[in-house]
């Protein structure tokens, strides 16, 4: 939209408070205002549900791979032919012998429900998930034969337990006596605490060796599933489906979306729902922009009407209210932008001061998964965010425009 140089003048000059008002300037700065609440809050949110699916699917994928073969029972019996068989798969980058059992695990009297987790030690050095969170000890500590484990620090709270401590670990499969079955008890030293970030994950996960879980479960050669990481997760069952068809009856492959349906699948509705609702917001300040014209159009009736009579066109009104419309959406739009790059950055630290101004803890792990609040913001998102405010603001100017353009100076001038 290409202005004349006395358009500018007079656009500019509109953008202004003049005498008498103060209330239409008044009512333009709150439309700004509120252009610049709508679309920070569209940012900040979507950016926050961005980062919880980032984050969950990071950690998720990064302990439990993008599918795994599972043997019926929580057994797999002869299990490297069908782990070469996956490692062959086109698509296919890494697949890991894996055993995970749910357990117990007890430390001065407390008693805690725990996953344990038996890993190659190829799986252990290398887990980027694991080795980058490591808070206390060492994982190269846990290796096959020093009956050495690594934690969760959720579950090393719950234990009270710390480095260099034993944690007892239970196991109903015992050996069999006269007197029935003996469950079987065996202290483990605790090598390595780790916190990835999953509170589910912090509070039950206890990793060791393959053969010492192996021995403990009284497996044998067994495992328990085999995890398999692919080349685009997205396209992990096209990519498994020989796999699939190949262990048919003697194992199942599960996706990580079908081992996490609900959550991703919540947390993609609670995403779409929450721009729809937020995007009232913008609706709302946009119409604030087109009250804020009407106003102006009709404070300014008789220097429309002066400038008529000069020789102003038409299209020239029409041009100057849709730019003053455009750019109190533009600088509402711009403003919005900045104010939700500073939330963001500081979400951390406003979630800490909210919960000390009103005493309540609003970020529970145990609630919301992850430890910290998230955050990853999308471009294009933005980019639509800001695309979707503008076309609105402009929406918003068409009728005030209009309705300048379409007044008659004759009228107008009559009684003056």
């Amino acid at each position: 939209m290409i202005l004349s140089r006395y358009e500018r003048m007079i656009a500019r000059r509109y953008l202004m408070p003049g005498k008498g008002e103060g209330f239409i300037f008044l009512v333009a700065s709150i439309s700004l205002v509120a252009v610049m609440l709508g679309v920070a809050a569209l940012i900040i949110v979507m950016s926050v549900m961005n980062g919880f699916r980032a984050e969950l699917f990071d950690k998720v994928v990064g302990l439990n791979g993008h599918a795994v073969i599972q043997g019926y029972g929580g057994r797999l019996e002869n299990w490297r032919p069908i782990l070469e068989e996956a490692q062959r798969t086109p698509g296919v980058t890494s697949a890991t012998a894996l055993i995970e059992q749910p357990l117990m695990a007890s430390n001065s009297g407390r008693v805690e429900a725990i996953l344990l987790r038996g890993v190659t030690p190829d799986e252990i050095a290398h887990n980027q998930t694991l080795n980058r969170n490591v808070v206390a000890g060492s994982m190269a500590e846990v290796r096959e034969g020093t009956e050495n484990v690594a934690i969760g620090s959720r579950l090393a709270e719950l234990l009270g337990l710390s480095v260099g401590e034993s944690i007892t670990i239970i196991s109903p499969q015992g050996r069999s006596t006269p007197f029935g079955t003996v469950p079987r008890i065996v202290d483990y030293r605790v090598a390595a605490i780790f916190e990835v970030g999953l509170y589910d994950f912090d509070r039950a996960f206890v990793v060791m060796p393959m053969a010492e879980a192996q021995n403990f479960l009284l497996m044998g050669d067994a495992i328990g599933m085999i995890e398999v990481e692919t080349t685009d997760p997205d396209r992990v069952q096209d990519i498994l489906a020989p796999v699939a068809q190949a262990v048919a009856g003697r194992a199942v492959v599960n996706d990580w979306r079908s081992m996490n349906s609900a959550l991703f699948e919540a947390l993609q509705v609670e995403r779409v729902a929450m721009f729809v609702v937020l995007s009232i917001i913008v609706l709302v300040a946009v119409f604030n922009i087109l009250s804020s014209l009407i106003m102006l159009v009709r404070a300014k009736t008789r220097d429309i009407a002066i400038l008529r009579t000069m020789g102003a066109s038409r299209a020239g009104l029409m041009r100057v209210f849709m730019t003053v419309g455009v750019t109190i959406g533009v600088l509402g739009i711009l403003a919005g932008m900045i104010l939700g790059a500073i939330f963001l950055y500081y979400r951390q630290g406003v979630v800490r001061f909210v919960q000390t101004v009103t005493g309540q803890n609003l970020w529970d792990p145990s609630i919301r998964f992850l430890t910290e609040l998230p955050a990853k913001t999308d471009p294009f998102e933005v980019a639509a965010i800001v695309l979707m405010a503008l076309v609105l603001s402009f929406l918003a100017t068409l009728y005030p425009a209009w309705k300048a353009a379409s007044t008659d100076p004759v009228q107008v001038l009559r009684y003056e």
